[in-house]
């Protein structure tokens, strides 16, 4: 993993510093005379960062509501020349459904989505090509143990030491399969 990109600035830095990758950001530009939808419409998405050409990027968010402002930053990662584009989130939610992800899929815009099992997934998500779930269960059920015992958070609100881990074991595997 080369590049790390986040739209949630203070996990980006965190992040990239855990694992060893550039963080770089994408900047949405609102037109604040208009309200579409509720919202005020996205004008643009301004990448600041470093040349990500040839580079596997990680996009992550705190959540996917109608996916549009997702598909539009992987849709210019990869006119930047991004090799592999990861969307992770939180709350996956897809509120407009599925077709715009598929489409976007179909057409090379990105290459995973994971989310994590903390909301709920509509069934035809999951047996996507393009999805992977991130399961929180053993996560939440710490969360809940610490509680119950009255024990400190740390450890579980800072997984720096497991993160490493996960990576040298990956990197382990990675260079048995290169021999």
């Amino acid at each position: 993993m080369s590049f790390l990109l986040m739209r949630a600035l203070d996990r980006a830095i965190y992040f990239s510093s855990v694992i060893g990758a550039d963080t770089g950001m994408f900047y949405k530009r609102r037109d604040y005379s208009t309200i579409v939808g509720g919202k005020n419409p996205i004008v643009a998405h301004e990448f600041l960062g470093n040349d990500i050409e040839g580079k596997d990027i990680i996009i992550i968010d705190d959540m996917i509501s109608s996916g549009d402002s997702m598909l539009d930053t992987s849709r210019q990662l990869k006119a930047m020349k991004a090799k592999r584009v990861f969307i992770c989130t939180t709350f996956g939610l897809f509120t407009n459904g599925l077709a715009a992800f598929d489409k976007a899929y179909e057409n090379g815009v990105f290459d995973r989505v994971i989310t994590t099992n903390l909301s709920y997934r509509p069934p035809e998500l999951l047996s996507k090509p393009y999805y992977m779930e991130a399961d929180m269960s053993k996560f939440l059920a710490s969360i809940i143990n610490f509680m119950n015992h009255d024990l400190s958070m740390e450890i579980v609100s800072t997984p720096t030491g497991r993160i490493q881990r996960i990576i040298e074991l990956y990197n382990d595997d990675m260079e048995i399969y290169q021999v």
